[in-house]
Order: C-alpha cells, then sequence, then structure tokens
C-alpha cells in the first residue's frame, strides 16, 4: 500500500513542477517588462493552484515513507 501512496505522491509532484513551469512562462509573456523581475510573479493567482498540488503531493509522499 506504502508504494501505491509514493507512486501517487511523485506524480502530484511532478504534475504540480511542470504545470505551474507552464504558468509562470504564460504569465512572464503576458506581463510587461517592468514587471517581469519582480517576485510577485510567484504571488499571481494563476500559481495557488499549482502550489496546492504540490503541497498534496509533498504531504502524501510524507505519509507514506512514515508508513
Amino acid at each position: 500500500m506504502e508504494w501505491i501512496l509514493g507512486f501517487s505522491a511523485i506524480i502530484l509532484l511532478i504534475i504540480g513542477l511542470i504545470g505551474q513551469a507552464f504558468e509562470l512562462r504564460k504569465i512572464r509573456i503576458d506581463s510587461t517588462q517592468d514587471q517581469l523581475g519582480s517576485a510577485n510573479i510567484f504571488l499571481n493567482k494563476k500559481n495557488f493552484k499549482w502550489y496546492a498540488i504540490i503541497i498534496v503531493g509533498m504531504i502524501i509522499w510524507y505519509v507514506a515513507e512514515r508508513m
């Protein structure tokens, strides 16, 4: 059972990281030049769903390791 949790956690982490990378690319392309260097790109509302997927993956991975 632990390997199913671990495998699903890895899948969620990969999906979250790749999805966030594509989302950041879209945000960077859509934003203006003066906003490119700011740290606010990580606080964009579009990123929070990817952060949630990454956090859930990390929690499941932690639970799988402790079982």
